[in-house]
């Protein structure tokens, strides 16, 4: 039990770190502006008004401080009905809904720990002044723990991601050393050893050295492409690699690509993730579509999300949706987004992905 405690104590911030501010929260922070003018106008209480519409703000720092803003909103709670002489306003309430999440969600071990003491004290508080009564007590704390669970959850499953992330990523080093081994490195060996025998029949016999220096520009010629092809794998590839992908190939039917919408500012982890599921899609599709005589690419970006669609018009002999599209899936998921895969009605076989335009 002491290791928990010393553990959750230790916990650092949330991690990857959240950003400062989007666009939601002006609109989250407006509407409750006005909710909470509302209100005061209803109930007649130009006081509580302002009291909550002072507190509402604090949401925009909820996230880079959530130590801070829960113990403005705590603490403004605590003296409002002092103030007003009946219990918070509702858009007080809905505040002091989020500040606890945001920092169950995003705040460190100790910060969680002084931010429980917070609201211990304040519930304290409302229940000694006859704020609240013992169901309403009750009923906050589940509430409030309810909100903590959600938080933690939310934190974890992000933690959970980014190891995974993390993991894919070590896997993928390990797949590109494994190529630098089995290829470059055969490639470099063979030259040695033709240097070798050129330098030992070089008096003896010219022509053979002459042959030896052919075969070492051959072997040369294979390792620089092959270090060319891993350079473009570890280069993080971008939506003009989705475009590079259009045309004829000999290994396979031409793909037609078509994008719409903005997706020149796409996060380069969504742009790497699109690039790499529509690769994916081109491969299968020349492997296995047989008779396809074309692979068409489309891209669809709005304002919150960017939609893949590659289909062929190839045979595919029910096979299953099993070629690596678990991978595709997985891929999308870690972004936040979903990918699927399966057979047309008609002929061919169709992927559908979505991504949203900020990465999850």
């Amino acid at each position: 039990m002491r290791e928990v405690l010393r553990a959750g104590w230790n916990e650092p911030r949330a991690t990857p770190p959240p950003p400062e501010r989007v666009w939601w929260d002006r609109v989250l922070i407006g509407v409750l502006l006005v909710a909470a003018i509302v209100e005061g106008v209803v109930r007649s209480s130009p006081v509580g008004a302002l009291i909550s519409a002072a507190v509402v703000p604090v949401l925009s720092i909820r996230r880079t401080r959530p130590l801070v803003a829960l113990a403005i909103g705590f603490g403004v709670c605590a003296i409002e009905p002092f103030l007003t002489g009946f219990p918070s306003f509702l858009t007080l309430a809905a505040v002091l809904v989020l500040l606890p999440f945001a920092l169950f969600r995003w705040g460190s071990g100790r910060e969680i720990a002084a931010g429980a003491l917070i609201i211990a004290g304040r519930l304290a508080v409302g229940f000694g002044f006859g704020q609240m009564t013992g169901a309403d007590l009750v009923a906050g704390l589940i509430i409030l723990f309810g909100i903590g669970a959600l938080g933690s959850a939310m934190r974890f499953r992000a933690r959970a991601r980014l190891r995974e992330r993390q993991h894919l990523r070590m896997l993928e080093r390990e797949r590109l050393a494994r190529d630098l081994h089995d290829t470059v490195a055969h490639h470099v060996s063979a030259m040695a050893i033709r240097a070798q025998a050129g330098q030992a029949t070089a008096e003896s016999d010219p022509a053979s050295a002459v042959e030896a220096l052919r075969l070492i520009e051959s072997e040369a010629s294979k390792a620089l492409a092959s270090m060319r092809s891993m350079v473009r794998v570890l280069r993080e590839p971008g939506i003009g690699d989705v475009r590079a992908l259009a045309g004829p190939s000999t290994a396979g039917p031409p793909v037609e690509v078509r994008l719409d919408g903005d997706v020149d500012d796409l996060s380069p982890a969504v742009a790497a993730t699109l690039f790499r599921l529509t690769q994916e899609s081109v491969t299968n599709a020349r492997r296995h579509a047989r008779n396809a005589t074309r692979i068409e690419v489309r891209v669809t970006a709005d304002e919150t999300s960017v939609r893949l669609e590659v289909s062929d018009d190839g045979e595919h002999g029910g096979l299953s949706s099993g070629y690596g599209v678990s991978g595709m899936v997985e891929r999308a998921g870690l972004l936040g987004g979903t990918c699927q895969a399966g057979p047309d009605p008609d002929r061919g076989w169709s992927v559908n992905a979505v991504l949203p335009r900020a990465a999850a």
